[in-house]
Formats: C-alpha cells, sequence, structure tokens
C-alpha cells in the first residue's frame, strides 16, 4: 500500500463536509492514508496531499483560500512531491483564476466532477504539470462514491444537489447546478446501509432539502422521506437541512411531529425581517408567511427549536427595513442565528444594485442584532434550567473540560450540552451514547449540567465508535479516525 498521505481542509456548509468525506473516501481507495499528525494542522503542511474543499458564498472564503494558499508555497518548497489540490464552489467559480494566483497548485476540480480527483493527481504527478478540470453538469451523484465518514454514529445523507432559486445574493445555483433528486429507494438503501454499520443519527442534505420530489414531480415526497425514515429499525435521530419557507408545507410539518425519530429541530433561513428586501433578494416570501410556518410548528411541536440565517446590509437596506429584521427577531425568538453581513459575490444581482450599504453602518447594524439574539437564546436556554433532557454525546462538540471532567453532546433539538460525567468508566459515556441530563446552569449558546446522569444506554453507536477506536476489528465500511462533528 502507498505510504503517502492526506489531510482534506473544509470551508463552508454541510454540503460541503459531505462532500470532504466523498473526498477522503476516494483518496484512500486509491492508497492513500489519512495524515493523522500533521506537522501545521491547520493547513495540513505534514501530509503528502493536502485539499482544500472550498466555498464561495462569502467574501472572506475567498480570502481565506487565497491567504493559505499563500502559506502553501513555503510548505511546498520544504516538501518535496507534496501536491496540493482545490476543489468545491471556489474552484468551480473561479478555475484558472487559482493557478494565476497559485501557481504551485497541481489540481483544480469543480463540485461535479469530485470523483475525477485520484486521476488529476496521478496526472499532474506522472506529467508535472497542474491540471485543470471543471464540468458544468454532474458527473455522478455524489453518495455513489466512496466515503470516509468522520463519525461512526452519525452521517450526513443527501437528498439533492443543486438549487432551482434564483436568489439575488447568491451563488450556489450558478456553481452546484438545478436540483438534481435521488430516488427514495436510493436514499432509504443507503440509509439503512449506514444503520447496519452503527449510525443512529442521519442529517438529510440539500441545498433547498424541502423542495425534494421537484424532479420527479411529487410535491409530497420529503415528507413521504421523513416518515419512511421512521420505519428503519435503529435510527433514533433524524435531522435535515436547510429548507425553504416558500416550499415548507403543512405535510413536512405533520411528518415531523408524527415521526418519532425526526427530532424536533428547525433551521429556517429568514435572510431578512422586511418585505421589501425579501423581493429584492427574489425570495419568494413575505414576513407575514415566515411567522405562520413558525407558528405552525409550535402548535404541531411545542418545544421544537427554530433557528435561522440573516443577512444584514442588503443592498437598498434602510433603518425601517433593519429593524423590520429585528422586530421578526423578536416575535420568532429563535435559540440561534447565523448571522452574516452582507458581501457582495460577483456574478449575482445583488453586487450590481445601487444603494450598497455603508459598511459602519452594516457593522453597527449587525452588532445590534447579534446582541439581541444572544439575549433571546440566553432567555430561551435558560428555561431548561431544572429540566431533565436526552443527550447524545459526541467528540468534536463544543469543549471538553478534562479540569471539571465534561462531556459534551446534543439534545434532541440539537442544543449544545455540555455535561459533567464520572470518574468510573461505568459512568462515562462514549461518542455516540445516550443519557439523561439535568440542567443545572444555561448560557447563551450552550446549556451544561453539573448533576449525575441518568439511564445511561450504551448504544450501537458507541459500539462502532469503540471499535473504530480501539483495537477491535471495525465495522464493515466504517473508517479508523476520531469523529469531528464541527458544524461549518
Amino acid at each position: 500500500m502507498s505510504s503517502r498521505t492526506y489531510h482534506v481542509i473544509t470551508y463552508g456548509c454541510q454540503m460541503n463536509v459531505h462532500d470532504s468525506e466523498r473526498i477522503a473516501g476516494l483518496l484512500e481507495e486509491a492508497g492513500l492514508r489519512r495524515a493523522q499528525e500533521p506537522a501545521e494542522p491547520v493547513l495540513g503542511a505534514g501530509a503528502d496531499v493536502v485539499v482544500f474543499n472550498t466555498c464561495a458564498v462569502r467574501e472572506n472564503a475567498d480570502n481565506r483560500l487565497y491567504g493559505n494558499l499563500g502559506h502553501m508555497a513555503a510548505i511546498k518548497a520544504r516538501h518535496p512531491g507534496m501536491q496540493i489540490a482545490v476543489g468545491g464552489c471556489m474552484a468551480q467559480k473561479d478555475r484558472d483564476v487559482i493557478l494565476r494566483k497559485a501557481p504551485w497548485v497541481d489540481v483544480v476540480f469543480g463540485t461535479h466532477n469530485v470523483g475525477s480527483l485520484p486521476t488529476l493527481l496521478e496526472r499532474a504527478r506522472v506529467e508535472e504539470a497542474a491540471q485543470v478540470e471543471v464540468v458544468e453538469a454532474l458527473q455522478t451523484f455524489p453518495s455513489n462514491l466512496p466515503s470516509r465518514r468522520e463519525s461512526p454514529y452519525s452521517a450526513w445523507v443527501s437528498v439533492s444537489v443543486g438549487c432551482n432559486n434564483t436568489c439575488t445574493f447568491c451563488i450556489v445555483p450558478q456553481l452546484r447546478g438545478k436540483e438534481t433528486d435521488r430516488r427514495p429507494g436510493d436514499i432509504l438503501a443507503e440509509v439503512r446501509m449506514l444503520v447496519d454499520q452503527g449510525v443512529q443519527e442521519i442529517t438529510l442534505l440539500g441545498q433547498n432539502v424541502n423542495a425534494y420530489g421537484v424532479e420527479f414531480g411529487d410535491r409530497q415526497a420529503f415528507a413521504k422521506l421523513l416518515r419512511a425514515c421512521g420505519q428503519v429499525e435503529g435510527l433514533e435521530r433524524v435531522r435535515f437541512t436547510s429548507p425553504h419557507p416558500k416550499d415548507f408545507t403543512d405535510d413536512v410539518i405533520a411528518a415531523m411531529a408524527e415521526t418519532p425519530n425526526v427530532m424536533p429541530q428547525l433551521h429556517m433561513p429568514l435572510q431578512s425581517g422586511s418585505d421589501a428586501v425579501l423581493k429584492a433578494m427574489r425570495r419568494s416570501y413575505r414576513r407575514k408567511r415566515f411567522l405562520g410556518i413558525l407558528e405552525r410548528v409550535r402548535e404541531a411541536m411545542p418545544h421544537a427549536a427554530i433557528t435561522t440565517d440573516i443577512i444584514v446590509g442588503f443592498p437598498g437596506e434602510t433603518d425601517e427595513d433593519f429593524e423590520a429584521t429585528m422586530d421578526v427577531v423578536r416575535e420568532a425568538r429563535f435559540s440561534a442565528a447565523y448571522t452574516f453581513q452582507y458581501s457582495k459575490r460577483p456574478g449575482t444581482p445583488a453586487a450590481e444594485m445601487q444603494n450598497q450599504v455603508a459598511h459602519e453602518t452594516v457593522q453597527e447594524r449587525y452588532e445590534r442584532l447579534v446582541e439581541l439574539v444572544g439575549r433571546i437564546a440566553w432567555e430561551e436556554n435558560r428555561r431548561f434550567e431544572g429540566q431533565e433532557i436526552e443527550v447524545m454525546f459526541a467528540l468534536g462538540e463544543g469543549r471538553k473540560d478534562s479540569e471539571t471532567n465534561r462531556m459534551s453532546g446534543r439534545a434532541r433539538d440539537n442544543r449544545l450540552v455540555h455535561v459533567a460525567v464520572g470518574e468510573e468508566p461505568s459512568d462515562r459515556p462514549r461518542p455516540g451514547d445516550i443519557a439523561y441530563a439535568t440542567i443545572t446552569h444555561a448560557a447563551p449558546h450552550h446549556l451544561n449540567s453539573d448533576a449525575p446522569l441518568r439511564g445511561l444506554r450504551r448504544t450501537r453507536g458507541g459500539d462502532a465508535w469503540e471499535a473504530a477506536n480501539t483495537d477491535v476489528p471495525e465495522p464493515k465500511g466504517v473508517p479508523l479516525g476520531m469523529p469531528n462533528l464541527r458544524r461549518p
């Protein structure tokens, strides 16, 4: 077997994290092994092949990539034979620009031809010349590629790629293409295979996940898929991201409420609370419809945690528009919000709009929004103090405080929970295990439990993690390595 090693650096959304698992699987199938202890972990400097899987949604993603590629020039000079590859949305967008700015890059590949990476790396090595291959149409659905999953007990399952929306601020449809849906039978077959390997939590992924079925003409396909996941024995938790308010229908709400293993969690992007700004963004819903969805979700699932995305400073946003967003935040009472300052993306209609908002104004609004979101999230978290909640433990989730003997995990509604655990091995959950924790203290972005755990259940997912991190033979298809369940 080759002694060459690889390191994958991922920027961006859950779809990119999922793609990076496929990239890792392809490289391992080609004989490479994962670099366990890179000399410079941030850039994977100890690896023979370093792959940047990029995002193009925010302007700082460009700056971050090119800054890191600049650092890689010196690292590569000290490491004969090292190869650098750039893939993902930035590669799809910039193509030859990457080689012009960083001629030491060996391979540039797009979002539609991830499966070509091993061939391109070998060709670049043999020909001693950079290879650029960026195709316009999907060659094979990513889920058909081999995978090196980060977690033995939790997995991403892609239901679609691409997006049919035309939001004026978003470049994703240009880079990922029109929506392409997998057949329900293929998705469920993958889910069952994963469960057989020890996975007990899946997250269904799509650029617009609840539009699933548009390609084969079934408007209720996503709700049916959720209910079908409820019939998979051994599957304990089902999540999905990200839906779009325009496609979010009551049959999905009913499926969530009536399917026990679908978690009471919803990420529903708002973007703006101003109808005028929503219209300029070409978001085909308005404030009233958005709040109506949240009301119906909470009627069906009173304890659901709802998170969102909000953009501050979209072109033409007035003080009144921003205050409308603040009003929606107060009414919606999100458990968390991913807030962004608008940045121009070349090739999008919004980049050419007049009335770009001054940076100082955007910064002031952003700070006010972050303060409000944090205050409401803290108030919502305080409601859990004294309550007992179910926690599934995980590595890579938040802090692990060795001095106070804490482990971290996720509640059913996806809140992050830090739990004090016992000294005895029998009292310590493994990643993937499930127990009940009483919340003793709430912070704005997490919950704490210093009370003894109750009902610790050693799960198949915990067994899979233990097998993957000891000398016990690993379950077929589950790779060795420590899981990392970060959110991008």
